[in-house]
């Protein structure tokens, strides 16, 4: 049953800059470096640690563990509490000899060997989308973030789709699929995005009416029953009256994770802030959607080493020309809640591993040596934000 009534009174209720994260890592056995369906052992584990069992989660596979921060007052107390949960984490992990790995896919893996975990929800999904859903051995970075009001919320999710491509850019962290170089920065997205249905860059609704009446359609001609069956890049969460950025990678490095969730929150906050001041989002109100699906294509192909199209002038640019425009762009909320320190990494994941291949690495090699960053920076991860 989803109850589109109370969601929106979660909006009703909602803070705007609350923040949650939600970090995915695949479980690996420590020797090979393959998957390992270690979820429910790793889960029962953390029952003795009531922070850590509060935070961790189950997603599709059984070789995938999720965190969550829960609600953070504002973007430094949830890195805070994720941090904390990162640290307890790779704790346990270490404890019970395995690996866990922060990158959109794994390299090598075979889906076909992936058991599902056994939950209501997790059956339904794969008995609804069979392959697709058993195709889709992807991690990612997903943050929520506070928005109050229903209808503000929906119009933020508008003026978000043009920036989404640039953000998929910024966080590509997945050269690697089913044991070959994809040839792409992140094919997380294409492996993920470009299968599910009700999933990538949503259409712009204007209004909480209009995608209340698209959520009734679906349930009414047996589409969906549950409204997370709805995976959008962005999408409003009926649950915590947040607004989820779904687009990223997950991230090799914990400092690029905490920068990434940084520019997250305020593309977000700007975003509403444009909203309330009436200023016109990029590419205008009706901004079609086939120049954000050019834009999302050059982002999952190139990722960070491709160009971009800007949406204001329909001329191509550097990537780094729109991650710089984006930066500029969220100048002034940044400075409201202490951002202006954010940094992001001159090379994302995916440039750092092709780099290595580049230099005569294989695949194996370039896979280690993101694992390797992931052990070094999560399980270290240090208390205190540093923007904060």
């Amino acid at each position: 049953m989803i109850d589109v009534a109370a969601a929106y009174e979660a909006y009703a209720t909602s803070v705007d800059r609350t923040v949650g994260i939600e970090e995915e890592f695949a479980i690996l056995d420590p020797t090979s470096l393959d998957l390992a369906p270690r979820y429910e052992e790793l889960l029962a584990a953390c029952q003795d640690d009531a922070p850590l069992a509060a935070s961790v989660s189950g997603e599709l596979i059984s070789s995938e563990i999720e965190i969550r921060s829960g609600r953070g007052e504002d973007v430094h107390d949830a890195l805070a509490r994720q941090r904390d949960a990162r640290r307890r984490l790779f704790a346990l992990a270490g404890r019970h000899d395995a690996l866990l790995a922060a990158q959109g896919t794994h390299p090598w893996a075979d889906y076909r060997e992936q058991p599902n975990i056994d939950t209501e929800h997790y059956r339904r999904v794969v008995d609804g989308l069979q392959y697709v859903a058993r195709r889709n051995n992807t991690f990612s970075l997903h943050v929520h973030v506070g928005v109050h009001g229903a209808d503000r919320a929906i119009r933020v999710c508008d003026r978000l789709r043009g920036v989404l491509p640039t953000l998929l850019a910024i966080s590509a962290n997945s050269p690697f699929l089913d044991a070959r170089d994809s040839g792409l920065h992140s094919a997380r997205t294409q492996a993920f995005t470009k299968t599910f249905p009700r999933c990538g860059i949503p259409d712009a609704y204007g209004s909480w009416q209009a995608y209340a009446d698209y959520i009734d359609l679906l349930v009414r001609t047996s589409s969906i029953v549950e409204y997370t069956q709805i995976w959008w890049s962005v999408r409003p969460h009926f649950s915590f009256g947040t607004v989820e950025v779904r687009i990223c990678d997950a991230q090799a490095d914990a400092a690029e994770a905490d920068a990434l969730t940084e520019l997250v929150v305020a593309c977000v906050a700007q975003a509403a802030r444009d909203e309330d001041e009436g200023r016109p989002a990029a590419g205008g109100p009706d901004l079609p959607a086939r120049l954000v699906e050019e834009n999302m294509w050059r982002a999952i192909r190139f990722g960070m080493d491709g160009r971009l199209l800007d949406l204001d002038r329909l001329v191509e640019e550097p990537a780094g020309a729109a991650r710089d425009r984006l930066w500029e762009w969220t100048a002034p909320v940044r400075a409201e809640i202490g951002l202006t320190d954010l940094k992001l990494p001159a090379r994302n994941g995916a440039q750092r591993q092709r780099a290595l291949l580049a230099q005569g690495a294989t695949m194996e090699e370039a896979f280690r040596a993101s694992v390797q960053e992931t052990q070094d920076t999560y399980a270290n991860t240090p208390q205190e934000a540093p923007s904060a």
